[in-house]
């Protein structure tokens, strides 16, 4: 227990933003997983945590307050189409939140698999990866009929009159729309999730605004697109 604090107090006194041959070796000695380690080097006493997430997080909060402002003048070019479709404008919201979740959620697990080091080599081949991407598809499935199901109802008791082309049309849209937002998001949270782990930073105080910006920014960009090719 003294030769664990010991090592842990060295750890705490290593220079932020740099990676240390000890967490390895703690890791492998003491059985301490390295998020847990990654945590106690970069945010120990001498760190003020609060500040230091603000100050990597900034950059990239602005850049997606931009990001998602410009995603709105995509839906204001087809602004009289699209509103006249209530099943769509409906879905808007609930898509932006389920996709920006989904997002959240690859950008959470790939970070905790980074410090736990479990993505090695040709991530591509990584078969919890695959597992997450292949869950994530499943889930968007599921969850975008039950939501085009809630969105025809609610417009079917505002008596908005639907047509079964109408509702296959719309359904086709929020699944296509889903599930290509996913397969961007994945890879985005991965290479980016890459790119600042390999800086030495945590991807945590980058990858959720990253992606929940290209979640809200896309949605309306491929919707555009989709309503345009579709009606």
């Amino acid at each position: 227990m003294i030769s664990v604090r010991r090592h842990l107090e060295k750890l705490r006194k290593v220079k932020r933003h740099h990676y240390h041959p000890l967490i390895h070796r703690i890791h492998r000695k003491h059985k301490i997983s390295r998020k847990t380690l990654f945590y106690v080097k970069e945010y120990g006493p001498h760190s003020n945590v609060p500040r230091t997430i603000i100050k990597e997080s900034l950059k990239i909060l602005l850049f997606a307050s931009i990001l998602s402002s410009v995603g709105g003048l995509a839906l204001e070019q087809i602004r009289v189409l699209f509103v006249s479709i209530i099943p769509l404008v409906i879905l808007l919201p609930v898509l932006n939140g389920m996709i920006g979740g989904y997002g959240t959620i690859v950008s959470s697990r790939f970070s905790a698999m980074l410090h736990e080091g479990r993505v090695r080599g040709a991530w591509w081949k990584n078969q919890q990866l695959k597992k997450l991407f292949v869950q994530l598809f499943v889930i968007a499935v599921i969850m975008t009929l039950l939501s085009v199901g809630v969105a025809v109802s609610i417009s079917t008791a505002a008596r908005y009159a639907l047509t079964i082309d109408l509702i296959g049309k719309i359904a086709f849209i929020a699944l296509l729309d889903v599930l290509v937002l996913v397969a961007i998001l994945f890879l985005t949270s991965i290479t980016a999730g890459l790119y600042f782990y390999r800086k030495g930073e945590d991807p945590n105080n980058f990858l959720i605004p990253i992606t929940t910006s290209i979640a809200d920014f896309g949605n309306m960009i491929v919707l555009t697109v989709l309503v345009i090719l579709v009606f």
